[in-house]
């Protein structure tokens, strides 16, 4: 009878444990999965974020990128060169 007593708290502390553990893991599966739903203003991605790999959009934003990427870029103005010439070197 004596032995029995003993044993309770450890049966309880172990069933204790065991269930913090099972919801440390589960909150982390389901984490990726919230965080896309959240709005930004309560934690959430933020509106210009890339979609994640593996979805439908994913391919469509690389080929996006790598088409912006490969395009020639813009010509630059000759802005910077006039509003440099009027300050002197310093040496």
């Amino acid at each position: 009878m004596r032995n029995s007593f003993r044993l309770s708290p450890l049966i309880a502390l172990a069933v204790v444990a065991s269930s913090l553990s099972g919801c440390g893991t589960i909150n982390a599966n389901l984490a990726a999965g919230v965080s896309d739903t959240l709005p930004h203003w309560a934690g959430g991605l933020p509106p210009d974020a890339p979609p994640r790999p593996g979805t439908a959009k994913y391919e469509e934003f690389m080929k996006e990128r790598e088409r912006k990427r490969l395009e020639a870029p813009p010509p630059k103005e000759d802005a910077d060169k006039t509003s440099s010439s009027s300050l002197d070197p310093v040496h």
